[in-house]
């Protein structure tokens, strides 16, 4: 498969869109195939770096002093440490959904496993430990370009960017799933059935199937 084939039906894709009064997503749909996900080995969980970061990830930051600083500056949404200390399970759940990564200072990450990760664990959100001395902009840049990828139905849905980039850049961040997708199947190509894009609210359309 090439990127041309792809980018020519994420052109589609758009093109067939209603007007909405928000920033649709642009997601691939990849369906496996023959493939047994009770076993533990047949299952997916991947991070994907993409080559062009989607324009609305967003990532929260549990820090404070200089570290908060940098990573509000680096663009990620600092949650302070006193309004930490007030976050129940209610707003932990808000935050999971909210944010597509979290970070923390890495002296906040006991506090938060105690008291969070019950909720945190289950749904991948758990922070990623920033040293004290760390810039965290590096790592906030990272993860802004940086997708998930978990195999729980034989159907796998990827955010690959949004309506206001160009079908260029979203063909290449699809191939750059589809490929990380195929090299970690036991069969490769042969586990993958078909594969479509759609928007949010659009209908899908097909890129390739067997």
């Amino acid at each position: 498969m090439e990127v041309e084939e792809i980018e020519e039906a994420v052109k589609k894709a758009l093109e067939s869109r209603k007007p909405r009064r928000f920033v649709e997503s642009v997601d691939i749909v990849i369906n496996l195939k023959d493939i047994d996900l009770k076993q533990p080995k047949n299952r997916l969980n991947l991070r994907v770096l993409l080559p062009h970061p989607p324009k609305d990830m967003n990532i929260g930051a549990f820090a404070k002093g200089e570290l908060a600083l940098k990573a509000k500056e680096a663009g990620a949404d600092v949650i302070e440490e006193e309004e930490l200390k007030k976050t129940d399970k209610k707003k932990a759940r808000k935050i999971a959904s909210e944010y597509d990564f979290l970070i923390a200072s890495a002296e906040l990450m006991p506090q938060i496993g105690r008291s969070l990760g019950v909720i945190f664990g289950p749904r991948d959100k758990m922070p990623e430990p920033i040293p004290p001395s760390a810039d965290p902009a590096k790592v906030i840049e990272r993860l802004k370009r940086t997708v998930k990828i978990r195999s729980k139905s034989n159907t796998i849905w990827v955010k690959v960017g949004n309506e206001n980039m160009s079908p260029r850049e979203i063909a290449e961040n699809a191939y750059a799933v589809i490929r990380a997708i195929e090299a970690n199947l036991e069969k490769g190509w042969q586990n993958i059935g078909s594969i479509y894009v759609k928007t949010t609210m659009g209908k899908a359309v097909r890129i390739w199937m067997r």
